[in-house]
């Protein structure tokens, strides 16, 4: 352990890690966010604190287990000579559940008051259903891009461990903000479908960069912003 902490390279990968972890688990905090504001506003820390605490528990388990991680890479069926993997199916499914989820608020949203009186208050376990659900999407996701940059486990766990811990520090207002914002709710929502997307590229075998999601996310996140200023600006003004 001693040699580890002594290893510039070491620390260097866990810092590495560690932010690329961070920037992974936006998309698991926008959709948790999402997904429990449809619960009573009592309930909606408990469901993202759940939400969160099994993503870091299913992501260590899998970090313990990397040996059946790498072996889901490899092809077991193919489809008019295209060879698919259990991780392509879990992306491609996932991927499919996540555009559905984004779609169906969207929808809800445009709707809006006159669609609400048929909306069904979702469930808390059915909401936690749904999040564990992106969990084990993300959560692979997240252990494979670990497996890629660090070689010692110690530090792989550590990186994820402080990562979700952020991300239960940052769900709060995050979540605040999306609720008081309806359009940065609708653009978040626009973000999980791109991300469901990518997810089904992947599935077949067509790798998008995160980086150019990334990308795309910051550009359209700072106009937002600049709207919200200015919106807020035109209502002081008015005032």
């Amino acid at each position: 352990m001693l040699e580890l902490l002594n290893d510039p390279a070491v620390w260097a990968s866990f810092l590495t890690l560690t932010i690329l972890e961070i920037v992974l688990g936006v998309d698991n905090v926008i959709f948790i966010s999402i997904a429990a504001a449809k619960l009573p506003q009592e309930q909606r820390r408990s469901a993202r604190m759940i939400g969160l605490s099994g993503a870091l528990i299913l992501r260590v388990a899998l970090l313990f287990s990397i040996a059946w991680i790498v072996s889901l890479k490899d092809p077991f069926f193919s489809v008019f000579g295209h060879p698919f993997s259990w991780r392509d199916i879990i992306l491609l499914v996932g991927g499919l559940f996540l555009i559905w989820k984004a779609a169906t608020e969207i929808f809800d949203e445009v709707e809006g008051v006159e669609h609400e009186a048929n909306v069904v208050a979702a469930s808390f376990a059915s909401v936690l259903v749904q999040i564990m659900i992106l969990d084990v999407v993300f959560s692979l996701d997240s252990v494979i891009t670990a497996v890629g940059i660090a070689d010692h486990l110690e530090v792989m766990i550590a990186a994820v461990v402080i990562a979700i811990l952020v991300m239960m520090v940052a769900a709060e207002p995050i979540s605040r903000f999306v609720e008081a914002h309806p359009s940065t709710k609708m653009l978040a929502l626009a973000f999980l479908v791109m991300v469901g997307m990518a997810l089904i590229a992947d599935g077949f075998g067509f790798h998008v960069e995160r980086g150019f999601i990334y990308a795309a996310m910051v550009f359209a996140g700072g106009v937002e912003a600049l709207n919200l200023i200015r919106a807020k600006r035109r209502r002081a003004a008015k005032s």
